[in-house]
Protein backbone atom coordinates (compact mmCIF):
# COMPACT_ATOMS: atom_id res chain seq x y z
CA UNK A 1 0.00 0.00 0.00
CA UNK A 2 1.25 3.79 -1.02
CA UNK A 3 2.44 5.68 2.14
CA UNK A 4 1.46 9.32 3.17
CA UNK A 5 3.92 12.11 2.49
CA UNK A 6 3.31 15.04 5.24
CA UNK A 7 4.46 18.62 3.77
CA UNK A 8 3.51 20.06 7.11
CA UNK A 9 6.16 19.89 9.79
CA UNK A 10 5.11 17.26 11.85
CA UNK A 11 5.93 18.33 15.40
CA UNK A 12 5.91 15.43 18.17
CA UNK A 13 2.73 16.60 20.03
CA UNK A 14 1.13 15.37 16.60
CA UNK A 15 2.64 11.99 16.21
CA UNK A 16 -0.11 10.26 18.35
CA UNK A 17 -2.49 11.32 15.42
CA UNK A 18 -0.08 10.85 12.18
CA UNK A 19 0.75 7.21 13.34
CA UNK A 20 1.44 4.43 11.24
CA UNK A 21 -2.18 2.59 12.20
CA UNK A 22 -3.66 6.07 11.19
CA UNK A 23 -1.79 6.81 8.05
CA UNK A 24 -2.51 3.18 7.03
CA UNK A 25 -6.29 3.51 7.65
CA UNK A 26 -6.79 6.93 5.81
CA UNK A 27 -3.79 5.50 2.94
CA UNK A 28 -6.60 3.05 2.33
CA UNK A 29 -9.42 5.46 2.61
CA UNK A 30 -7.64 8.12 0.18
CA UNK A 31 -6.80 5.79 -2.45
CA UNK A 32 -10.07 4.40 -3.01
CA UNK A 33 -12.14 7.61 -2.40
CA UNK A 34 -10.04 10.42 -3.43
CA UNK A 35 -9.80 9.93 -7.30
CA UNK A 36 -13.96 9.77 -7.33
CA UNK A 37 -13.93 13.81 -6.26
CA UNK A 38 -12.60 15.19 -9.49
CA UNK A 39 -15.70 13.75 -11.38
CA UNK A 40 -18.15 15.29 -8.57
CA UNK A 41 -16.54 18.50 -8.83
CA UNK A 42 -17.12 18.15 -12.84
CA UNK A 43 -20.65 17.60 -13.06
CA UNK A 44 -21.07 20.85 -10.74
CA UNK A 45 -19.73 22.76 -13.30
CA UNK A 46 -21.98 21.00 -15.87
CA UNK A 47 -24.30 21.68 -14.09
CA UNK A 48 -23.72 25.27 -13.95
CA UNK A 49 -23.17 25.68 -17.22
CA UNK A 50 -26.72 24.51 -17.96
CA UNK A 51 -28.30 26.73 -15.34
CA UNK A 52 -26.41 29.44 -16.55
CA UNK A 53 -27.27 29.14 -20.41
CA UNK A 54 -31.35 29.52 -19.27
CA UNK A 55 -32.20 25.82 -17.59
CA UNK A 56 -33.28 27.17 -13.78
CA UNK A 57 -32.96 24.20 -11.09
CA UNK A 58 -35.64 22.01 -10.54
CA UNK A 59 -36.79 18.85 -9.08
CA UNK A 60 -34.83 15.88 -11.06
CA UNK A 61 -37.13 13.51 -13.12
CA UNK A 62 -35.41 10.73 -13.01
CA UNK A 63 -35.47 10.37 -9.07
CA UNK A 64 -39.41 11.21 -9.03
CA UNK A 65 -39.57 7.21 -7.26
CA UNK A 66 -37.41 8.14 -4.45
CA UNK A 67 -39.51 11.32 -3.71
CA UNK A 68 -42.81 9.59 -4.09
CA UNK A 69 -41.34 6.46 -2.13
CA UNK A 70 -42.76 4.96 0.82
CA UNK A 71 -39.42 5.37 3.06
CA UNK A 72 -37.50 5.94 6.50
CA UNK A 73 -34.34 6.84 7.36
CA UNK A 74 -32.06 4.17 9.54
CA UNK A 75 -32.58 5.82 12.96
CA UNK A 76 -31.07 8.51 15.23
CA UNK A 77 -29.26 7.87 18.57
CA UNK A 78 -30.27 8.62 21.73
CA UNK A 79 -28.41 11.30 22.32
CA UNK A 80 -28.76 12.87 18.77
CA UNK A 81 -32.48 13.30 19.64
CA UNK A 82 -32.65 16.29 21.54
CA UNK A 83 -30.70 19.21 19.14
CA UNK A 84 -32.84 22.41 20.47
CA UNK A 85 -29.78 24.09 20.43
CA UNK A 86 -26.45 23.80 19.08
CA UNK A 87 -22.92 25.79 19.42
CA UNK A 88 -20.67 26.33 16.35
CA UNK A 89 -16.81 27.27 16.23
CA UNK A 90 -13.37 25.95 15.04
CA UNK A 91 -11.22 23.53 16.57
CA UNK A 92 -8.94 25.71 18.89
CA UNK A 93 -8.60 24.05 22.29
CA UNK A 94 -10.20 27.21 24.70
CA UNK A 95 -13.32 27.69 21.98
CA UNK A 96 -14.04 23.48 22.22
CA UNK A 97 -14.22 24.13 26.40
CA UNK A 98 -16.09 26.87 26.48
CA UNK A 99 -18.23 25.48 23.71
CA UNK A 100 -19.04 21.75 25.09
CA UNK A 101 -19.57 23.50 28.88
CA UNK A 102 -22.65 26.08 27.41
CA UNK A 103 -25.90 25.48 28.07
CA UNK A 104 -26.66 23.84 24.98
CA UNK A 105 -27.17 20.40 23.56
CA UNK A 106 -24.18 20.02 20.71
CA UNK A 107 -21.38 21.38 19.92
CA UNK A 108 -20.47 21.41 16.13
CA UNK A 109 -16.56 21.54 16.10
CA UNK A 110 -15.26 23.22 13.06
CA UNK A 111 -12.48 22.31 10.25
CA UNK A 112 -14.36 24.13 7.08
CA UNK A 113 -15.94 27.68 7.13
CA UNK A 114 -14.77 28.89 10.96
CA UNK A 115 -11.31 27.47 10.53
CA UNK A 116 -8.66 29.05 8.46
CA UNK A 117 -6.94 25.61 7.63
CA UNK A 118 -3.10 26.36 8.21
CA UNK A 119 -1.37 22.97 9.06
CA UNK A 120 -1.20 24.08 12.55
CA UNK A 121 -4.58 24.64 12.85
CA UNK A 122 -5.22 21.36 11.59
CA UNK A 123 -2.96 19.26 13.11
CA UNK A 124 -3.73 20.68 16.73
CA UNK A 125 -7.74 20.65 15.66
CA UNK A 126 -7.68 17.19 15.98
CA UNK A 127 -5.37 16.62 19.28
CA UNK A 128 -8.08 18.74 20.72
CA UNK A 129 -10.60 16.61 19.49
CA UNK A 130 -9.01 13.42 20.71
CA UNK A 131 -8.44 14.98 24.01
CA UNK A 132 -12.28 16.34 24.45
CA UNK A 133 -13.47 13.05 23.48
CA UNK A 134 -11.23 11.48 25.82
CA UNK A 135 -12.25 14.35 28.51
CA UNK A 136 -9.14 15.53 29.18
CA UNK A 137 -8.91 18.63 27.40
CA UNK A 138 -7.58 21.67 29.63
CA UNK A 139 -6.00 25.25 28.84
CA UNK A 140 -4.18 27.77 31.07
CA UNK A 141 -4.14 30.62 29.24
CA UNK A 142 -0.84 32.61 29.85
CA UNK A 143 -2.70 36.26 28.96
CA UNK A 144 -5.58 36.08 31.14
CA UNK A 145 -4.44 33.33 33.75
CA UNK A 146 -7.21 31.37 33.87
CA UNK A 147 -7.95 27.89 33.68
CA UNK A 148 -10.27 25.78 31.40
CA UNK A 149 -11.11 22.18 31.86
CA UNK A 150 -14.44 20.54 30.94
CA UNK A 151 -17.61 20.60 33.21
CA UNK A 152 -19.06 16.92 34.01
CA UNK A 153 -21.95 16.90 31.62
CA UNK A 154 -20.82 18.31 28.51
CA UNK A 155 -22.86 18.89 25.14
CA UNK A 156 -22.48 16.30 22.60
CA UNK A 157 -19.63 16.46 20.07
CA UNK A 158 -19.80 16.41 16.32
CA UNK A 159 -17.47 17.14 14.19
CA UNK A 160 -17.55 19.51 10.93
CA UNK A 161 -15.15 18.32 7.91
CA UNK A 162 -14.70 20.26 4.67
CA UNK A 163 -16.18 20.08 1.71
CA UNK A 164 -15.25 18.50 -1.21
CA UNK A 165 -14.32 21.48 -2.94
CA UNK A 166 -11.18 22.52 -0.36
CA UNK A 167 -7.61 20.02 -0.65
CA UNK A 168 -5.58 19.58 1.76
CA UNK A 169 -2.19 20.36 0.49
CA UNK A 170 -0.13 19.20 3.51
CA UNK A 171 -0.82 15.83 2.82
CA UNK A 172 -0.30 14.05 -0.41
CA UNK A 173 -1.02 10.32 -1.43
CA UNK A 174 1.02 9.24 -4.55
CA UNK A 175 1.83 13.25 -5.14
CA UNK A 176 -1.61 13.92 -5.18
CA UNK A 177 -3.37 16.61 -2.67
CA UNK A 178 -6.34 14.57 -0.75
CA UNK A 179 -9.65 16.35 0.28
CA UNK A 180 -9.95 17.66 3.08
CA UNK A 181 -13.10 16.66 4.29
CA UNK A 182 -11.50 13.02 4.20
CA UNK A 183 -8.76 13.73 6.08
CA UNK A 184 -10.82 15.54 8.81
CA UNK A 185 -13.39 12.52 8.74
CA UNK A 186 -10.77 9.83 8.83
CA UNK A 187 -8.48 11.18 11.65
CA UNK A 188 -11.45 12.09 13.29
CA UNK A 189 -13.23 8.73 13.25
CA UNK A 190 -10.41 6.51 13.75
CA UNK A 191 -9.14 7.74 16.97
CA UNK A 192 -11.79 8.65 19.00
CA UNK A 193 -14.78 5.84 17.91
CA UNK A 194 -13.91 3.42 20.03
CA UNK A 195 -14.04 6.07 23.54
CA UNK A 196 -17.48 7.39 21.67
CA UNK A 197 -19.38 4.34 21.83
CA UNK A 198 -17.99 2.98 24.83
CA UNK A 199 -19.41 6.45 26.41
CA UNK A 200 -22.68 5.98 24.57
CA UNK A 201 -22.11 8.32 22.35
CA UNK A 202 -20.86 7.53 18.51
CA UNK A 203 -18.84 9.32 15.84
CA UNK A 204 -20.99 12.24 14.45
CA UNK A 205 -20.52 14.71 11.73
CA UNK A 206 -21.86 17.88 9.78
CA UNK A 207 -21.11 17.13 6.28
CA UNK A 208 -21.28 20.73 4.02
CA UNK A 209 -21.55 22.09 1.29
CA UNK A 210 -23.20 19.12 -1.11
CA UNK A 211 -24.78 19.89 -4.03
CA UNK A 212 -26.61 16.92 -5.39
CA UNK A 213 -27.17 13.26 -4.08
CA UNK A 214 -24.45 11.76 -6.09
CA UNK A 215 -22.11 14.15 -3.65
CA UNK A 216 -24.07 12.33 -0.92
CA UNK A 217 -23.52 8.86 -1.66
CA UNK A 218 -19.50 9.20 -2.06
CA UNK A 219 -19.71 10.08 1.60
CA UNK A 220 -22.03 7.47 2.31
CA UNK A 221 -19.48 4.89 0.78
CA UNK A 222 -17.08 6.70 2.28
CA UNK A 223 -18.65 6.06 5.87
CA UNK A 224 -19.58 2.15 4.92
CA UNK A 225 -15.90 1.86 4.49
CA UNK A 226 -14.67 3.37 7.10
CA UNK A 227 -17.54 0.96 9.54
CA UNK A 228 -16.27 -2.16 7.62
CA UNK A 229 -12.44 -1.17 7.94
CA UNK A 230 -13.08 -1.25 11.74
CA UNK A 231 -15.65 -3.68 12.04
CA UNK A 232 -18.55 -1.59 13.01
CA UNK A 233 -22.42 -2.21 12.59
CA UNK A 234 -23.61 -0.51 9.68
CA UNK A 235 -25.23 3.00 10.40
CA UNK A 236 -22.37 3.25 13.47
CA UNK A 237 -21.42 6.98 12.00
CA UNK A 238 -24.13 9.60 11.78
CA UNK A 239 -23.88 12.65 9.55
CA UNK A 240 -26.05 15.75 9.61
CA UNK A 241 -25.71 17.23 6.08
CA UNK A 242 -26.01 21.42 5.79
CA UNK A 243 -28.37 22.08 2.93
CA UNK A 244 -26.81 25.65 2.06
CA UNK A 245 -26.50 25.42 -1.95
CA UNK A 246 -29.27 25.75 -4.37
CA UNK A 247 -28.57 22.89 -6.22
CA UNK A 248 -29.38 20.51 -3.04
CA UNK A 249 -32.36 21.91 -2.03
CA UNK A 250 -34.12 20.17 -4.80
CA UNK A 251 -32.62 16.87 -3.85
CA UNK A 252 -33.48 16.77 -0.32
CA UNK A 253 -34.97 13.54 -0.45
CA UNK A 254 -32.46 12.39 -2.55
CA UNK A 255 -29.70 12.98 -0.22
CA UNK A 256 -31.60 11.41 2.62
CA UNK A 257 -32.40 8.22 1.05
CA UNK A 258 -28.41 7.84 -0.31
CA UNK A 259 -27.34 8.54 3.03
CA UNK A 260 -30.22 6.47 4.88
CA UNK A 261 -27.85 3.96 6.90
CA UNK A 262 -26.02 7.20 7.89
CA UNK A 263 -28.25 10.48 8.33
CA UNK A 264 -29.85 12.12 10.89
CA UNK A 265 -30.86 14.94 10.06
CA UNK A 266 -30.64 18.30 7.64
CA UNK A 267 -29.54 21.92 8.61
CA UNK A 268 -30.49 24.68 6.71
CA UNK A 269 -27.26 26.86 6.58
CA UNK A 270 -28.75 29.98 5.51
CA UNK A 271 -25.76 31.99 4.74
CA UNK A 272 -23.46 29.57 2.53
CA UNK A 273 -27.43 29.06 0.81
CA UNK A 274 -27.75 33.23 0.34
CA UNK A 275 -24.39 32.56 -1.19
CA UNK A 276 -24.91 29.83 -3.70
CA UNK A 277 -28.53 31.66 -4.67
CA UNK A 278 -25.99 34.31 -6.22
CA UNK A 279 -23.56 31.91 -7.55
CA UNK A 280 -26.01 29.65 -8.83
CA UNK A 281 -28.29 32.56 -10.64
CA UNK A 282 -25.60 34.81 -11.31
CA UNK A 283 -26.47 34.78 -14.99
CA UNK A 284 -30.27 36.04 -14.31
CA UNK A 285 -30.67 40.14 -13.84
CA UNK A 286 -34.33 39.32 -12.47
CA UNK A 287 -32.36 37.71 -9.28
CA UNK A 288 -30.07 39.90 -8.50
CA UNK A 289 -30.30 40.09 -4.29
CA UNK A 290 -30.22 43.49 -2.72
CA UNK A 291 -28.00 44.15 0.40
CA UNK A 292 -27.64 41.06 2.90
CA UNK A 293 -28.68 42.77 5.97
CA UNK A 294 -31.78 42.59 4.54
CA UNK A 295 -31.96 38.99 3.31
CA UNK A 296 -33.86 37.58 6.18
CA UNK A 297 -35.74 34.00 6.68
CA UNK A 298 -38.96 35.79 6.48
CA UNK A 299 -38.10 36.49 2.22
CA UNK A 300 -40.80 34.13 0.83
CA UNK A 301 -37.51 32.53 -0.94
CA UNK A 302 -35.61 31.40 2.30
CA UNK A 303 -39.15 30.74 3.90
CA UNK A 304 -40.12 28.12 1.17
CA UNK A 305 -36.52 26.70 1.82
CA UNK A 306 -36.90 26.23 5.69
CA UNK A 307 -40.80 24.93 5.50
CA UNK A 308 -39.64 22.43 2.52
CA UNK A 309 -36.41 20.87 4.51
CA UNK A 310 -38.84 20.73 7.77
CA UNK A 311 -41.74 18.85 5.86
CA UNK A 312 -38.74 16.75 3.69
CA UNK A 313 -36.88 15.68 7.01
CA UNK A 314 -39.85 14.92 9.12
CA UNK A 315 -41.55 12.82 6.70
CA UNK A 316 -38.31 10.78 6.71
CA UNK A 317 -38.14 10.30 10.32
CA UNK A 318 -34.99 13.17 10.14
CA UNK A 319 -34.44 16.18 12.63
CA UNK A 320 -34.96 19.46 10.35
CA UNK A 321 -31.88 21.63 12.07
CA UNK A 322 -32.36 25.86 11.93
CA UNK A 323 -29.85 28.48 11.31
CA UNK A 324 -27.36 30.49 13.01
CA UNK A 325 -27.71 33.15 14.93
CA UNK A 326 -24.66 35.03 14.82
CA UNK A 327 -25.02 38.11 16.71
CA UNK A 328 -22.51 37.94 19.79
CA UNK A 329 -23.71 39.79 23.01
CA UNK A 330 -22.91 43.86 23.52
CA UNK A 331 -21.77 44.99 26.68
CA UNK A 332 -24.03 47.65 26.61
CA UNK A 333 -27.52 46.86 28.44
CA UNK A 334 -29.89 48.01 26.14
CA UNK A 335 -27.79 47.26 22.78
CA UNK A 336 -27.83 43.56 24.42
CA UNK A 337 -31.15 43.78 24.69
CA UNK A 338 -31.92 44.65 21.42
CA UNK A 339 -29.61 42.13 20.24
CA UNK A 340 -31.24 39.27 22.07
CA UNK A 341 -34.74 40.73 20.90
CA UNK A 342 -33.43 40.03 17.23
CA UNK A 343 -31.95 36.49 18.17
CA UNK A 344 -35.65 35.87 19.77
CA UNK A 345 -37.97 36.95 16.64
CA UNK A 346 -35.15 34.54 14.24
CA UNK A 347 -35.42 31.87 16.91
CA UNK A 348 -39.20 31.84 17.23
CA UNK A 349 -39.88 32.17 13.69
CA UNK A 350 -37.83 28.95 13.20
CA UNK A 351 -39.30 27.13 15.99
CA UNK A 352 -43.08 28.06 14.87
CA UNK A 353 -42.11 26.81 11.72
CA UNK A 354 -41.08 23.27 13.20
CA UNK A 355 -37.36 23.21 13.10
CA UNK A 356 -36.14 20.70 15.71
CA UNK A 357 -33.18 22.81 16.63
CA UNK A 358 -30.91 25.91 15.83
CA UNK A 359 -27.71 27.11 15.96
CA UNK A 360 -26.10 30.39 17.31
CA UNK A 361 -22.54 31.19 17.44
CA UNK A 362 -21.78 32.73 21.29
CA UNK A 363 -22.40 30.61 24.88
CA UNK A 364 -24.17 34.36 25.56
CA UNK A 365 -26.88 33.37 23.27
CA UNK A 366 -27.70 29.76 24.82
CA UNK A 367 -30.08 30.42 26.92
CA UNK A 368 -32.22 32.73 25.28
CA UNK A 369 -32.88 30.23 22.46
CA UNK A 370 -33.17 27.67 24.53
CA UNK A 371 -36.16 29.68 25.86
CA UNK A 372 -37.53 29.63 22.50
CA UNK A 373 -37.44 26.44 21.73
CA UNK A 374 -38.29 25.08 25.00
CA UNK A 375 -41.12 26.94 24.54
CA UNK A 376 -42.30 25.20 21.07
CA UNK A 377 -41.16 21.61 21.92
CA UNK A 378 -42.53 21.37 24.96
CA UNK A 379 -43.05 18.93 28.08
CA UNK A 380 -41.30 15.96 28.18
CA UNK A 381 -40.31 15.86 24.10
CA UNK A 382 -37.14 16.15 22.92
CA UNK A 383 -37.86 17.60 19.42
CA UNK A 384 -40.90 18.77 16.44
CA UNK A 385 -40.65 15.43 14.80
CA UNK A 386 -44.77 15.60 14.72
CA UNK A 387 -44.77 18.64 12.91
CA UNK A 388 -45.60 17.05 9.36
CA UNK A 389 -46.71 20.16 7.53
CA UNK A 390 -49.01 18.11 5.70
CA UNK A 391 -51.33 20.73 5.05
CA UNK A 392 -48.99 22.72 3.90
CA UNK A 393 -49.48 24.05 -0.11
CA UNK A 394 -46.24 22.24 -1.87
CA UNK A 395 -43.41 24.33 -2.65
CA UNK A 396 -42.41 24.50 -6.36
CA UNK A 397 -39.75 25.60 -8.08
CA UNK A 398 -40.81 29.17 -8.44
CA UNK A 399 -40.94 29.25 -4.87
CA UNK A 400 -37.58 28.54 -4.19
CA UNK A 401 -36.29 30.63 -6.98
CA UNK A 402 -38.46 33.82 -6.47
CA UNK A 403 -36.77 36.95 -6.45
CA UNK A 404 -36.34 38.86 -3.42
CA UNK A 405 -37.04 42.45 -2.56
CA UNK A 406 -35.30 45.00 -1.00
CA UNK A 407 -32.53 48.14 -1.66
CA UNK A 408 -29.23 47.87 -3.10
CA UNK A 409 -27.52 50.87 -0.92
CA UNK A 410 -24.22 52.42 -1.27
CA UNK A 411 -24.16 52.06 3.12
CA UNK A 412 -24.95 48.31 2.36
CA UNK A 413 -21.74 48.16 -0.63
CA UNK A 414 -19.53 49.69 2.27
CA UNK A 415 -20.27 47.67 5.11
CA UNK A 416 -19.88 44.35 2.59
CA UNK A 417 -16.40 46.03 1.37
CA UNK A 418 -15.25 46.62 5.53
CA UNK A 419 -16.69 43.24 6.57
CA UNK A 420 -15.03 41.33 3.94
CA UNK A 421 -11.78 42.48 4.15
CA UNK A 422 -11.31 42.58 7.33
CA UNK A 423 -12.10 38.54 7.60
CA UNK A 424 -10.02 37.82 4.83
CA UNK A 425 -7.58 40.40 6.38
CA UNK A 426 -7.58 37.79 9.60
CA UNK A 427 -8.37 34.22 7.24
CA UNK A 428 -5.10 35.01 5.56
CA UNK A 429 -3.33 35.52 9.12
CA UNK A 430 -5.30 31.74 10.25
CA UNK A 431 -8.09 33.09 12.12
CA UNK A 432 -11.24 31.41 10.42
CA UNK A 433 -13.80 32.75 13.29
CA UNK A 434 -13.86 37.04 13.85
CA UNK A 435 -15.85 39.11 15.51
CA UNK A 436 -16.87 42.18 13.14
CA UNK A 437 -19.53 44.77 14.24
CA UNK A 438 -21.40 42.60 16.65
CA UNK A 439 -21.55 39.34 14.28
CA UNK A 440 -19.09 36.32 14.17
CA UNK A 441 -18.27 36.29 11.31
CA UNK A 442 -16.86 32.75 9.19
CA UNK A 443 -16.01 32.30 5.38
CA UNK A 444 -19.56 32.79 4.13
CA UNK A 445 -19.70 36.36 4.85
CA UNK A 446 -16.72 36.96 2.83
CA UNK A 447 -18.30 34.87 0.22
CA UNK A 448 -21.68 36.55 0.26
CA UNK A 449 -19.86 40.20 0.37
CA UNK A 450 -17.93 39.90 -2.66
CA UNK A 451 -20.42 37.68 -5.06
CA UNK A 452 -23.10 40.26 -4.05
CA UNK A 453 -21.35 42.97 -5.54
CA UNK A 454 -19.85 41.16 -8.34
CA UNK A 455 -23.56 40.19 -9.29
CA UNK A 456 -24.23 44.11 -8.98
CA UNK A 457 -21.56 45.02 -11.41
CA UNK A 458 -21.95 42.17 -13.69
CA UNK A 459 -25.60 43.18 -13.99
CA UNK A 460 -24.72 46.87 -14.30
CA UNK A 461 -27.33 47.64 -11.08
CA UNK A 462 -28.05 50.87 -9.88
CA UNK A 463 -27.53 51.81 -5.89
CA UNK A 464 -30.83 53.41 -4.29
CA UNK A 465 -29.19 56.63 -4.64
CA UNK A 466 -29.05 56.27 -8.37
CA UNK A 467 -25.14 55.61 -8.21
CA UNK A 468 -24.50 52.82 -11.30
CA UNK A 469 -22.24 49.87 -9.79
CA UNK A 470 -19.00 49.76 -11.90
CA UNK A 471 -15.77 48.16 -10.70
CA UNK A 472 -14.59 52.26 -10.54
CA UNK A 473 -17.10 52.34 -8.16
CA UNK A 474 -16.26 49.43 -6.45
CA UNK A 475 -12.58 50.73 -6.12
CA UNK A 476 -13.34 54.07 -5.32
CA UNK A 477 -15.96 52.89 -2.17
CA UNK A 478 -12.99 50.24 -1.36
CA UNK A 479 -10.09 53.05 -0.95
CA UNK A 480 -12.66 55.08 1.31
CA UNK A 481 -13.49 52.16 3.38
CA UNK A 482 -9.82 51.09 4.12
CA UNK A 483 -9.55 54.47 5.63
CA UNK A 484 -12.63 53.56 7.94
CA UNK A 485 -11.31 50.33 9.06
CA UNK A 486 -7.93 52.17 9.55
CA UNK A 487 -9.37 54.83 12.06
CA UNK A 488 -11.41 52.07 13.44
CA UNK A 489 -8.97 49.05 14.22
CA UNK A 490 -5.70 51.85 14.89
CA UNK A 491 -3.08 52.47 12.56
CA UNK A 492 -0.91 50.30 14.58
CA UNK A 493 -3.00 47.45 14.23
CA UNK A 494 -3.29 47.78 10.43
CA UNK A 495 0.22 48.55 9.75
CA UNK A 496 0.92 45.28 11.26
CA UNK A 497 -1.55 43.33 9.49
CA UNK A 498 -2.42 42.50 5.90
CA UNK A 499 -5.01 44.39 4.92
CA UNK A 500 -3.56 45.46 1.71
CA UNK A 501 -3.17 42.00 0.91
CA UNK A 502 -7.12 41.65 2.14
CA UNK A 503 -8.32 44.33 -0.62
CA UNK A 504 -6.30 42.80 -3.20
CA UNK A 505 -7.74 39.50 -2.97
CA UNK A 506 -10.99 41.63 -2.26
CA UNK A 507 -10.37 43.44 -5.69
CA UNK A 508 -9.50 40.28 -7.52
CA UNK A 509 -12.69 38.29 -6.69
CA UNK A 510 -15.17 40.72 -6.91
CA UNK A 511 -14.13 42.41 -10.51
CA UNK A 512 -12.89 39.45 -12.41
CA UNK A 513 -14.98 38.89 -15.73
CA UNK A 514 -16.26 35.25 -14.09
CA UNK A 515 -17.31 34.32 -11.13
CA UNK A 516 -14.69 32.55 -9.10
CA UNK A 517 -16.71 29.69 -7.27
CA UNK A 518 -15.01 29.85 -3.76
CA UNK A 519 -12.90 31.91 -2.70
CA UNK A 520 -11.38 29.97 0.23
CA UNK A 521 -9.83 27.69 -2.57
CA UNK A 522 -7.33 30.65 -4.54
CA UNK A 523 -6.75 32.42 -1.27
CA UNK A 524 -5.83 28.70 -0.16
CA UNK A 525 -2.35 29.73 -1.71
CA UNK A 526 -1.57 32.75 0.70
CA UNK A 527 -1.35 30.15 4.17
Amino acid sequence: MNALTFKGELLPSYASIYNDEANAFVSTLAEEFSPRVAALLEARKVRQAEIDAGQLPDFLAETKHIREGDWRILGIPDDLQDRRVEITGPVDRKMIINALNANVKVFMADFEDSLSPTWDKVAQGQVNMRDAVNGTISLDDPKSGKHYELNDDPAVLVCRARGLHLPEKHVHLNGQEIPGGLIDFAYYFFHNYKTLLAKGSGPYFYIPKLQSHKEARWWADLMDKAEDLVGLERGTIKATVLIETLPAVFEMDEILYEFRDHIVALNCGRWDYIFSYIKTLKNYPDRVLPDRQVVTMDKPFLSAYSRLLIKTCHKRGALAMGGMAAFIPAKDAEANAAVLKKVVGDKTLEAKNGHDGTWVAHPGLADTAMAVFNEYIGEGKANQMDVLRTEDADVTAEDLLEPCEGDRTEEGMRANLRIAVQYIEAWIQGNGCVPIYGLMEDAATAEISRSSIWQWIHHGKNLSNGKKVTVELFRELMLEEMETIKSEIGEKRFKEGRFSEAAKIMDRFTTSEKLVDFLTVPAYEYL
